[in-house]
């Protein structure tokens, strides 16, 4: 049996907390709950957690500040359940680190699978053929889970890294958005997901984010990695 996994739902309003209570401890997660910001770092510090499930419009900080703040220094998988469905805020949440996003409209049902979704994936990435994957200016620590860039440590999310792991293991293999959405979101994400993903580690790794010499795209069908092992 895996251990118990705890998720922290930080959302104002009390009926959506004590919902997702119910609905996750039925499912054996340990559940902690907070009202606002500064209340779910409290949390953070004061036992660890698995996975946060984050509202945006929050008396106070936003979910979008809280999860900036965080992505400084965490790489704990960040669920936003906002109202606010526009493509904008989905984008937004994304590119500062959540791993999914999702309207409150989908049922508890629903988001109970994405946090499981986000767990099956979290830390994991293929078991390495070889420890170190070197590319000259960019280098992956399969074992460790870190990546170097001219030698230089960045700082990858869980899901960010194992993406990267996945495309740099397959050089010139193409994974379509398909594959790709399928493989690390399951079948409740969306084609959002994995542009602004990809675009956050191209961020990170690339020179020229603009024009990528490592993850590279083929139009209109996906990615591919673009790479000789040292």
């Amino acid at each position: 049996m895996e251990d118990r996994r705890t998720v922290l739902v930080v959302d104002d309003d009390r009926a959506i907390l004590e919902l997702m209570r119910d609905f996750l401890e039925a499912e054996g997660f340990g559940v902690e709950v907070a009202a606002s910001a500064g209340d779910a770092f409290e949390v953070i510090e004061r036992r660890p957690v698995d996975c946060v499930i984050l509202d945006v419009m929050m008396p106070g900080e936003s979910g979008f500040e809280f999860c900036r703040k965080l992505r400084q220094e965490s790489e704990l998988p960040v669920l936003f359940l906002s109202a606010r469905g526009e493509d904008v805020d989905k984008i937004r949440g994304l590119g500062l680190g959540g791993d999914d996003y999702i309207v409150k409209s989908a049922t508890p049902a629903e988001v109970v699978a994405r946090v499981k979704a986000v767990l099956r994936r979290y830390g994991r990435a293929e078991e390495p053929g070889r420890a170190r994957l070197d590319f000259g200016n960019l280098a992956l620590d399969l074992r460790s889970r870190e990546v170097f860039v001219h030698g230089r440590e960045v700082q990858l999310t869980p899901r960010e890294f194992d993406i990267l792991c996945l495309l740099a293991q397959h050089p010139r293999q193409v994974f379509t958005y398909d594959q790709l959405l399928e493989r690390f979101w399951g079948d409740v994400g969306d084609r959002h997901a994995v542009t602004v993903h990809v675009g956050r580690i191209r961020q990170k790794i690339e020179e020229d984010p603009a024009d990528p010499r490592y993850i590279v795209n083929v139009w209109g069908v996906g990615y591919r990695f673009e790479g000789r092992v040292r």
